[in-house]
């Protein structure tokens, strides 16, 4: 009787963290104070975009990497003056660090001046980064 009591435990705090983890993971969370927001300089990541750049990090076997950059490229498409920039996190760990990226994918909104906007770990669904983009206009 006991074991099933450490067993159901167990399952409830594995559902628990299934559940936290699914609702935090790909949310893109904004960046308030703009003191305090990073800014990529055109020279580490190629021109920015007149509005907006989506600047994503992602490696060579990132299964949610893929479906990011279609996201991504759809919104860049469909959006004037977004650009869409893929960076290659095992290529440019120097720039890895000083944006602090953990996991990948993860996605920066920029706006025109390379401030950072928005971010999101994980895969970001399109309506969350249309939205941080309705933001900066």
């Amino acid at each position: 009787m006991e074991n099933l009591v450490i067993l159901g435990v167990v399952l409830l705090l594995a559902t628990g963290y299934g559940y936290w983890y699914r609702h935090r993971d790909g949310r893109v969370k904004s960046h308030g104070k703009a003191e305090t927001r990073l800014r990529l300089d055109p020279s580490e990541i190629g021109p920015l975009g007149e509005r907006a750049t989506l600047v994503q990090f992602s490696s060579a076997f990132c299964t949610p990497c893929r479906a990011t950059r279609v996201i991504l490229g759809e919104v860049a498409a469909a959006t004037t003056g977004v650009r869409h920039i893929d960076i290659d996190a095992e290529h440019e760990l120097a720039l890895v660090r000083k944006v602090g990226v953990l996991s990948t994918p993860t996605t920066l909104i920029l706006d025109s001046k390379g401030f950072e906007i928005a971010r999101a770990v994980g895969a970001p669904r399109k309506a969350q980064v249309l939205a941080s983009l309705d933001a900066i206009a």
